[in-house]
């Protein structure tokens, strides 16, 4: 896998990965983590997709020629504390279902590990869905990183969404 900054020409290849991810929980019953309806035909979801590759944070990975993974990294989202050091986010990070069990997550994380380095410092920092079975949070400590707070974005006629913050030290 090649990984590539990526740009304005990228993003309905990573809208389509999420699309699929959203396919793939709706498919197994999961919906309270990003809901059911197509992250490409969102307004808000298509604006920050593309934000990101305007702002050169987002990277994605690519294997025979398609995309199959992508990474945003920058400033830490809205909604999450912020950190107490200089550090790097993870904004965004998603793979293709078909490629499951080959790593690309971890490429892509091994990746933004890199790119903190380089930028001189020693946090990475990531936010994920900590509802369901928890399995995110656990994907996140399986690459190394450790619970660093849970919080919860308020929405408008829906439960609270879960989420927790991870951190890594490099």
């Amino acid at each position: 896998m090649i990984i590539r900054r990526a740009g304005r020409d990228d993003v309905p290849a990573v809208l389509a990965l999420l699309d699929g991810a959203t396919e793939w929980l709706v498919a197994r019953g999961q919906t309270e983590q990003w809901g059911t309806a197509p992250h490409s035909t969102s307004p808000r979801r298509v604006g920050q997709i593309t934000g990101f590759a305007e702002d050169g944070g987002l990277w994605v990975g690519v294997e025979a020629g398609r995309v199959v993974g992508a990474l945003a990294v920058g400033a830490a989202m809205e909604y999450v504390p912020p950190a107490t050091e200089p550090e790097l986010y993870v904004r965004l990070l998603v793979t293709e279902r078909a490629s499951a069990g080959q790593n690309i997550g971890g490429l892509l994380l091994d990746h933004a590990r890199e790119l903190a380095r380089e930028a001189g410092v020693s946090v990475l920092r990531v936010d994920c869905f900590a509802g369901g079975d928890g399995a995110l949070v656990r994907y996140y400590e399986s690459q190394g990183f450790t619970r660093d707070v849970a919080f919860a974005v308020p929405r408008v006629n829906e439960p609270d969404w879960p989420g927790q913050v991870l951190a890594q030290r490099l």
